[in-house]
């Protein structure tokens, strides 16, 4: 298990939330050494169009294409699905297509974002 304390005062890449978050990589794999810089929690796709910064993460229970989409158009740094989501079948094709790293964890949503949180992410 990661201990936080060894992540706090680092830049966060998305290798480092695996563990972390008891989390399974459903795709991008490739990937997971892009660096972290804020982060977002929303199941509205307007919210996220709006309010998420390129190499953001993206914590929703959406599991559709339209989440790849918009993760792919806004240059996230990831998706994290939370109560062990899995993407839809043609939403993981399109995130393994387009190589973006999505991550199912174990945790609730509450606990991702408390975690994220208390690593100094901010949204």
């Amino acid at each position: 298990m990661v201990d936080i304390n060894t992540l706090l005062g680092r830049e966060m890449v998305i290798r480092d939330l695996e563990q972390l978050l008891q989390s399974q990589v459903l795709s991008g794999q490739d990937r997971l050494q892009t660096p972290v810089q804020g982060v977002l929690v929303s199941d509205i796709l307007s919210d996220v169009m709006v309010k998420a910064g390129q190499g953001w993460l993206w914590v929703t229970h959406q599991t559709t294409v339209n989440v790849i989409a918009i993760a792919f158009f806004k240059g996230l740094a990831g998706v994290i699905l939370p109560d062990h989501l899995q993407l839809r079948d043609d939403a993981l094709a399109k995130a393994v297509e387009k190589e973006i790293p999505v991550l199912s964890s174990a945790l609730s949503a509450y606990q991702v974002i408390g975690k994220l949180y208390k690593m100094g992410l901010q949204g």
